[in-house]
């Protein structure tokens, strides 16, 4: 049973009843009262409205007459399902907001989704009631930067897996890197030029746009973002992904590398936004170090998350900030309240603390290169297959089709046979990629082993 509150006008032209029935008329119309909620009981909403009972029936019967609520003998008055939604007092037509549902597919070859079904519940649980039992110090206002028990693990983490320089201190959580761009240009400020990657994680790009701030793709080369396109239009930002670069799995060597950092140490206020995305899968080599960790000047800000590692649900990722933007950042954000909560914080740290994050880590590093492996193997032999690169990697491969089909006839066509597909394309963003073949993002996180034979298979019946 829901509640309805509203404001009468005792003294005011409408009678009472009138007024209480065109406030539910009008709240189930806007869809804000759904079909079949059941409407409180007029002695209940009499008493919360104080006026008489009487007064509440009227305007119910009034309802019930016009088709809006039926009665239940019984139980009580219940929303009709209402076909032909208005608003009252507006005779202008106008198209209710549908919610789609989301559309279940037989395969699901996002580049984003993780395979959960290894993920530690019960140590997860476990942790959840041991930090729940600290009671009344957990409930009170957390730190705005982020918990430190938090931020002193990611230290860690970063330092020893990414080689990352930083202190506790300089590590700011948040919910979604895309929070934290939206905190970093109030520390930088406005009217931002920014050169990123093309194609790029679109997010960020959105992101920026929506700071009003100018973007520029650059075009990648076999070395990772153009240096020469960074030097063309002399921006104040670098948006970059050197050790997996999104959507292509381009790899920055160490020259372009040490050209950035020369770029941004030229003038004080250059920056470089390195967006590490899926540093921690990588199948063949060594570990590729972070960029930050070359950097001398205080020219890098770092952004990580715990999406992939972990799940996309738990919202945290985090920023380290340079120390010449710390009193910046302090100034003119740290009076916001942390938008993880700080018992979701807890939780994570101590997981990190008692070892459970590194052998989830490790457990999923070899999961995810079993499938790369079977999946590679898989795609190597269809006959539709152009080409395979962007691997070695992540949770994706980018493939070339051999097809006279457009890659958004291909997606439709999957989509069709219950087959989910993503095209490089709509990760650009103006230029489209210049390949004569339509290429796709095939990723294999989500799939279980047993399903991606069949899944290539389902793809190839619709290619051939």
């Amino acid at each position: 049973m829901i509640e309805i509150m509203m404001n009468l006008k005792p003294d005011g032209r409408k009678a009472l009843y009138e007024q209480i029935y065109e406030y539910i008329r009008n709240e189930i119309a806007d869809g804000k009262i759904s079909k079949g909620e059941k409407l409180p009981s007029t002695r209940l909403l009499a008493g919360n409205l104080a006026v008489s009972r009487s007064t509440v029936e009227l305007a119910y019967e009034q309802l019930v007459s016009e088709g809006y609520v039926e009665t239940k003998p019984c139980s009580g008055y219940y929303v009709c399902d209402i076909m032909d939604i208005y608003k009252a007092g507006n005779s202008e037509d106008y198209e209710p907001v549908v919610i789609e549902e989301k559309k279940e597919y037989r395969y699901d070859f996002s580049p984003y989704m993780v395979d959960l079904s290894y993920f530690p519940y019960n140590a997860w649980r476990k942790i959840n009631k041991n930090v729940l039992l600290e009671e009344e110090e957990l409930f009170k206002a957390g730190n705005p930067s982020g918990e430190e028990n938090l931020r002193r693990e990611v230290n860690r983490y970063l330092h020893q897996a990414r080689g990352v320089n930083c202190e506790p201190g300089q590590i700011v959580i948040g919910a979604g890197n895309e929070y934290l761009l939206l905190l970093l240009a109030q520390i930088l400020g406005a009217g931002k030029k920014v050169v990123m990657e093309n194609p790029t994680y679109l997010q960020a790009y959105r992101t920026f746009c929506n700071m009003h701030y100018e973007v520029v793709g650059a075009e990648m080369d076999k070395d990772g973002i153009s240096f020469q396109k960074i030097k063309e239009n002399e921006p104040d930002i670098v948006y970059t992904m050197p050790s997996h670069q999104y959507p292509l799995g381009t790899v920055m060597p160490l020259k372009r590398r040490m050209e950035l950092l020369g770029w941004a140490a030229e003038e004080e206020n250059r920056y470089i936004i390195e967006d590490d995305h899926d540093s921690e899968f990588r199948y063949k080599g060594k570990p590729i170090p972070s960029l930050q960790g070359n950097d001398k000047t205080g020219s890098v800000i770092y952004l990580g998350t715990f999406s992939k590692s972990i799940a996309p649900a738990l919202r945290i990722s985090y920023m380290v900030l340079p120390k010449r933007l710390l009193k910046k950042y302090h100034e003119n954000c740290g009076f916001y309240a942390s938008t993880v909560s700080k018992i979701q914080q807890e939780v994570l740290a101590q997981f990190m603390r008692e070892g459970y994050f590194e052998r989830h880590l490790n457990r999923m590093r070899g999961i995810y290169k079993t499938k790369h492996d079977k999946m590679s193997a898989e795609l190597k032999r269809q006959p539709w297959v152009h080409k395979i690169y962007g691997d070695n990697a992540g949770l994706h491969f980018l493939v070339e089709v051999e097809t006279k089909a457009t890659e958004q006839e291909l997606i439709q066509a999957a989509k069709a046979h219950g087959i989910h597909l993503y095209g490089l394309s709509g990760n650009y963003i103006d230029t489209k990629p210049k390949t004569g073949y339509p290429t796709l993002l095939i990723g294999y996180g989500s799939l279980q082993e047993e399903q991606i034979a069949d899944s290539v298979a389902a793809l190839g019946s619709i290619l051939a």
